[in-house]
């Protein structure tokens, strides 16, 4: 873990290398995802097979057997204590409500020479969803990603998950149950990624592929963008904590650890100008790893990435968050909502001691699924939006035709363009 005080010379150089880094051999990482992808692409379900077996030692009898039946999700459902399903369930009202907030509508409008002009909103047809199964199960990922779906309108939702050992979560099959996933693939890795894209004889191909994943998936998903679309590249968890010393230490511990127990190279930042409290919460976080069940990830992941960071006041502890644009921006103060117009780059905003991030991640409402890496300076978390297009609408009419078909003869002229400029001409003279 580093300590960091803005008052040193080295300030900004230090503060730039933690929340700069990046991970190392990417290369070899593209060219074993390169060949993953062209396996896939060249032998569809032979190749799944083959790497089921050697990275999540699944052995499978043939093909037919890479689809979990929908009545298996039913029955994990099913099987699930009251108490957890009731959990389930209303978690998935919750996400569901909000994304409902998200949804836009198809819009026209008629200029004073009756051209209709518009834009139409229209569901993808056929989405891919991952789920990560490598390190933990994650049912929450699967109602963030297919619940937007599901509101947005998408036909077909089709979900990929590793299983290790040939071992099904049941709540990860139960949360498919509920947020209305149409069909479930036991395939992780890379090779999920290059079957979504591509299709095989099994895994039908999708117009757009959504969710977290190792750094695998997030090469593939890089490389697979264009013949599919993608949400974005994700990278490590994150979490920057910024605290004016309200808040008991101990709470600021457990999230500060909440995400730094996702991933050896997850990032956790404590930012505070009370040097006192900076102290306490270096303290409460060193006897909390003591109490993980998921310890040695929490703790690789403090010891390497993880910084408590001392500032000189509020607005440069504002100013350092958005040099970080984290995933996940607690403002754990007594006025949060007075930070709040200093904040310009996050994923997720908490606002106030009593919000912390684990509530985001299950049953708040948001979506969970959010940009990291210092991407939030350009973009937003998944949402309905991800999962719909937009087609604009031109219809004019013959008076309007004649009158934009004068300036657009112009302009098609002055770029050399001959056909656009005697195409628009002609409906000048129809239009007369």
């Amino acid at each position: 873990m580093k300590r960091l005080d803005t008052r040193q010379e080295d300030f900004a150089a230090a503060f730039s290398a933690l929340h700069g880094w990046e991970a190392s051999g990417d290369l070899q990482v593209e060219e074993r995802v390169r060949e993953i992808l062209h396996a896939v692409r060249t032998r569809g379900d032979a190749a799944l097979l083959e790497y089921g077996a050697r990275f999540d030692r699944l052995v499978l009898a043939d093909s037919s057997a890479l689809e979990v039946p929908l009545r298996d999700c039913e029955k994990a459902l099913a099987s699930l204590p009251a108490q957890g399903r009731s959990a389930l369930e209303a978690a998935a009202e919750r996400i569901r409500d909000y994304h409902q907030q998200q949804l836009v509508q198809s819009w026209e409008i008629t200029d004073a020479a009756g051209n209709r002009l518009g834009q139409r909103v229209l569901p993808l047809q056929r989405v891919g969803i991952y789920v990560p199964g490598g390190k933990a199960a994650y049912p929450s990922s699967v109602l963030m990603n297919a619940l937007p779906a599901n509101v947005a309108g998408v036909e077909e939702i089709i979900m990929t998950v590793p299983t290790p050992n040939g071992e099904v979560n049941p709540w990860v099959l139960a949360a498919a149950a509920v947020a209305g996933v149409d069909r479930v693939f036991r395939v992780g890795g890379a090779q999920a990624v290059a079957a979504l894209a591509y299709g095989t004889e099994s895994v039908p191909a999708v117009d757009k592929i959504v969710g977290p994943g190792n750094i695998y998936v997030a090469t593939a998903k890089r490389m697979v963008f264009g013949k599919v679309g993608i949400d974005m590249i994700a990278g490590p968890s994150e979490i920057l904590v910024l605290s004016d010393g309200s808040a008991p230490a101990e709470w600021l511990a457990w999230d500060l650890l909440s995400q730094a127990e996702h991933d050896e190279i997850a990032q956790s930042i404590f930012i505070t100008w009370d040097a006192t409290h900076l102290e306490a919460v270096a303290s409460a976080v060193d006897k909390a790893l003591t109490e993980l069940d998921r310890a040695p990830i929490a703790r690789e992941s403090w010891a390497n990435r993880g910084a408590l960071i001392l500032a000189r006041d509020a607005v440069e502890a504002c100013a350092l968050a958005n040099q970080v644009a984290p995933e996940h921006l607690e403002l754990a103060v007594q006025e949060p909502r007075a930070l709040l117009p200093q904040i310009h780059n996050a994923g997720a905003i908490f606002l106030g001691i009593h919000t912390c991030e684990a509530l985001g991640d299950y049953v708040a409402g948001p979506n969970h699924v959010l940009p990291t890496g210092g991407s939030a300076r350009f973009s937003s978390p998944l949402g309905v939006y991800d999962f719909i297009k937009r087609s604009s609408l031109i219809e004019a009419s013959p008076a309007g035709a004649a009158q934009l078909g004068r300036l657009a003869k112009t302009l098609a002229e002055a770029e050399g363009l001959t056909a656009h400029a005697r195409s628009a001409a002609a409906r000048v003279s129809g239009g007369q």
